[in-house]
């Protein structure tokens, strides 16, 4: 039997992956929007998308780090598998680091994050335009940088399924999709 990865990792991998995607798709939304009651009602769609996302990336390191992955196939080289290696904690970098800097940006605009409405997350900056604009940047470095390495790590899962015919893809599917 091929070794997988846990259930667990499986449906945190997806559920993140479309988070994720939403949360892109809809911050490249927003931001154009002219200044209304809808633009400032999708601001904080985006913001509780990121904080719940924040909170699922968290568990998913924890799981990660006491569940290891499964090893890469045999016939990959030595430099691959590093290189795959920094590409993953990579990922989970930039995934902490995106929802950190929207926090940071909004902290620093003067608007605080409210989760759902409901749970008030304390400010991280002092109210300081210039380095929300700054922050802004930051942000959206990050999450151009992110799209990156998803594609990268995209491209790769579908060479390893369709041209190296491992089972790299197939490990993170879950079983329905599988066969």
């Amino acid at each position: 039997m091929t070794p997988r990865y846990t259930p667990t990792a499986i449906a945190l991998h997806w559920l993140i992956a479309f988070g994720i995607l939403a949360s892109f798709s809809l911050g490249l939304y927003m931001t154009d929007l002219s200044l209304s009651p809808t633009k400032l009602k999708l601001y904080s769609w985006h913001k509780w998308a990121g904080v719940t996302l924040f909170a699922l990336i968290v568990f998913r390191l924890g799981w990660r780090l006491t569940h290891p992955a499964p090893a890469l196939p045999d016939t990959m080289s030595p430099v691959l598998r590093r290189a795959a290696n920094a590409a993953h904690w990579l990922l989970y970098g930039l995934m902490i680091a995106i929802p950190v800097s929207g926090w940071l940006m909004s902290s620093a605009k003067g608007f605080q994050t409210v989760w759902f409405g409901l749970v008030p997350l304390p400010d991280l900056l002092a109210k300081d335009a210039a380095l929300g604009d700054t922050l802004k940047d930051v942000h959206e470095f990050l999450n151009f940088t992110l799209l990156g390495l998803v594609a990268i790590h995209s491209a790769a899962a579908l060479k390893h399924h369709f041209i190296d015919r491992d089972t790299v893809l197939t490990r993170m599917l879950p079983r329905a999709l599988k066969s």
